[in-house]
């Protein structure tokens, strides 16, 4: 009997069937990985005009490997930064399962500091990007702005922080601590002051 007969999907010689994707093998998401985190490496200790091939040997794969990942220098910028973005993005349910609402608001925002200090790294980066890296940003402030109103919302449901509470608000104080982002003791300041933000938005009596 035949595979058509049977209603069951023809698969092709290496066993796949028409229409089905087959997802990345854990050694090239490894080298994917690998790729990315030594891209950002090297544009920090070496700069913006790092080369493809600095790249690869930091990861300690060939240059073969990384073009079949990132077929441009465009495209190994973009994926660093989309990277960073994604990680902050995916943090917030992930800290809302495990922590207290205005805790896990706390731990959001200090990674929001983490992930500046690595925009900062690319940024010269991104501004040769074809485009200047207008699209990918307003990309990522959609993501960011998502994840920061989860938190806010789930902290005001539960009465750890004040009910007029607005993300767009944190956010925006946020960036505000990190505007002066050159002085070498920035991140360590803009981290004491989110925990008085914090300890600010605790709702006064009456306020629940």
């Amino acid at each position: 009997m035949t595979a058509h007969a049977t209603g069951r999907p023809r698969r092709a010689a290496g066993g796949k069937a028409p229409g089905e994707v087959r997802k990345p093998r854990a050694d090239a998401r490894r080298n994917r990985e690998g790729l990315l985190e030594a891209a950002k490496t090297a544009f920090a200790e070496v700069g913006a005009e790092a080369s493809l091939e600095e790249i690869a040997r930091r990861a300690g794969l060939g240059i073969g490997t990384l073009y079949r990942h990132f077929p441009t220098r465009d495209a190994v910028v973009e994926a660093v930064y989309r990277r960073e973005v994604q990680q902050l993005a995916d943090a917030a349910p992930r800290l809302i399962e495990s922590m207290a609402p205005a805790e896990a608001l706390r731990a959001w925002m200090r990674l929001f500091i983490d992930y500046i200090a690595a925009k900062r790294v690319i940024a010269p980066a991104l501004k040769l990007l074809v485009g200047g890296g207008s699209a990918l940003y307003a990309d990522s402030g959609a993501r960011i702005n998502e994840a920061i109103a989860l938190l806010v919302e789930r902290a005001r449901a539960s009465g750890d922080i004040r009910p007029n509470a607005e993300s767009a608000d944190l956010l925006r104080a946020l960036i505000g601590f990190a505007y002066v982002n050159s002085a070498p003791d920035w991140e360590a300041s803009a981290r004491r002051l989110i925990d008085l933000l914090i300890d600010g938005l605790k709702p006064q009596r009456g306020e629940r």
